[in-house]
């Protein structure tokens, strides 16, 4: 028997190395060409996924920019140009006459705007609109649902009665510190009986009424086409204010523009 040599076995060995390094190429060949595949198809999806996300940034941005233009423009508001400034108006307060008119946009379930009629408001009327300095005129959006429909329509139906005020206080009175409070049917002719409604039957009509919907509607359309996104919403003669702010605010501010009308 003849026994290979060393050399001989040597060379066999890296024969059979060579191979196996070969087989082992070749399937890292494979599973390279695989994953080559994968990423590819990663990568287009991703593009894909990129560009929808561009997309969306850019109809993030679009909206960014129509409502930063929206509180641009509600920035310039004047309340020379946003007023009703109607004769009889049941739903303004204080002389027409008088020197600064103030505006608010309030939504009946709106947490912050019930601040500001509890704290504030009480002694803004007495100090300015009961001395004959300030108009004040009380504009209802609808942000928070049917019910602040329904509470806008009810307000309205108050102000037909002459209690547009009493049914506000008493509304806000019971509204709770935060959240959007639930405002039925029920609920509303409550209110109504509390501020001693002349003609709770008629009121009761008026919540149904499709005019004074209407009416709620259109303030709403028109306080989103001036710019007014968040309530409760003021204008001061030409200045704005955002926000439920303290009458020290209010008063600065009045103040200022008492000035400007050389009061």
């Amino acid at each position: 028997m003849i026994t290979p040599t060393r050399i001989e076995v040597s060379a066999q060995d890296l024969v059979r190395q060579v191979r196996r390094w070969k087989t082992v190429a070749l399937i890292l060949g494979v599973i390279a060409a695989f994953l080559a595949v994968v990423l590819a198809g990663e990568m287009t999806q991703g593009a894909a996924k990129t560009s929808g996300a561009s997309g969306q940034a850019g109809d993030g941005s679009d909206a960014t920019a129509a409502a930063s233009d929206d509180q641009t423009a509600a920035a310039n508001l004047t309340a020379a140009t946003v007023a009703r400034a109607e004769d009889g108006d049941a739903m303004a307060f204080g002389s027409a006459d008088a020197p600064v008119t103030i505006v608010e946009w309030a939504d009946y379930r709106c947490p912050f705007c019930a601040a500001f009629a509890n704290d504030t408001f009480p002694t803004l009327y007495k100090e300015y609109i009961e001395t004959g300095k300030v108009r004040y005129e009380f504009h209802d959006v609808v942000f928070f649902g049917e019910d602040s429909r329904a509470a806008a329509i009810a307000g309205r139906a108050a102000a037909k009665q002459g209690r547009f005020l009493e049914f506000m206080e008493v509304l806000y009175a019971a509204a709770p510190q935060s959240g959007h409070p639930d405002l039925p049917t029920d609920k509303l002719v409550g209110f109504a009986q509390k501020a001693q409604m002349p003609d709770l039957d008629a009121f009761r009509n008026d919540l149904g009424s499709a005019d004074l919907g209407a009416q709620v509607d259109a303030a709403t359309a028109t306080a989103q086409q001036l710019g007014v996104t968040a309530v409760p919403y003021f204008v001061v003669g030409d200045q704005v204010l955002s926000g439920a702010q303290s009458i020290d605010t209010f008063r600065q501010v009045i103040e200022a523009q008492l000035g400007q009308a050389g009061q």
